[in-house]
């Protein structure tokens, strides 16, 4: 399994006593599978993917991303596991802005020493079909274009598991319906295991399996 938990919580302090955002999730995930977590705003679903790629630590319960027992590493041991093993696509992109397209793109791959790191960054935006914008900054492209470039710099690093939090969120649902095809066009070509975080169905159905949290469990 890629990932799995175990009887994960996850409480914060507050002024009424300790609030419980998410309580008692068991899941599992196998390399090459998707997995879509969808629920309503405050479900907890945002917070069960930071626990899931090690960016948050829980109340109580175990995580193992590839069998790497999360729950029990130090944040410099979590950071060690993502950046062997994990990428992220996020709603607002992240793209740096000092950084061109090609740059953004090939900065992971060069961070985790990947030889040919130029040239997997150029395959992976001619795949989003921006092969025409390596040089293009993130301020000189559209939203929908920036969500590509963040794709692309995702599968380019090449990570077992991609980590995807509302992808389409920032997008008209026009250009979020071409980001969807899009991804999956180039998921369906890779080796990667997929947890995506969604409001939108039509994402969610393509994937293999899909969770709903409603107030902090899976129901």
């Amino acid at each position: 399994m890629i990932i799995r938990t175990l009887s994960l919580k996850k409480e914060v302090p507050s002024s009424d006593g300790n609030l419980i955002i998410l309580e008692d999730i068991n899941l599992e995930l196998e390399q090459d599978k998707s997995l879509a977590i969808v629920g309503p705003s405050g479900s907890g679903k945002s917070t069960l993917l930071s626990l899931l790629a090690g960016l948050d630590t829980a109340t109580s319960g175990e995580v193992y991303l590839d069998e790497n027992p999360l729950h029990i590493m130090d944040e410099d041991q979590r950071a060690a596991v993502r950046k062997e093993k994990v990428a992220f696509v996020f709603q607002s992109f992240e793209l740096l802005p000092g950084l061109n397209a090609l740059e953004n793109v090939m900065l992971p791959a060069e961070i985790k020493n990947l030889p040919y790191a130029e040239e997997l960054a150029k395959e992976y935006l001619e795949k989003v079909g921006l092969e025409k914008r390596y040089e293009h900054y993130p301020k000189q492209l559209s939203g929908g274009e920036q969500q590509r470039v963040a794709i692309a710099r995702a599968f380019a690093c090449k990570a077992k598991i991609l980590f995807v939090d509302e992808p389409t969120g920032n997008l008209d649902p026009k250009t979020g319906k071409k980001i969807i095809d899009l991804f999956f066009r180039v998921y369906e070509e890779s080796s990667n295991a997929l947890i995506v975080v969604t409001h939108d169905i039509d994402l969610a159905q393509k994937c293999d399996k899909q969770i709903e949290l409603k107030e902090g469990k899976i129901i």
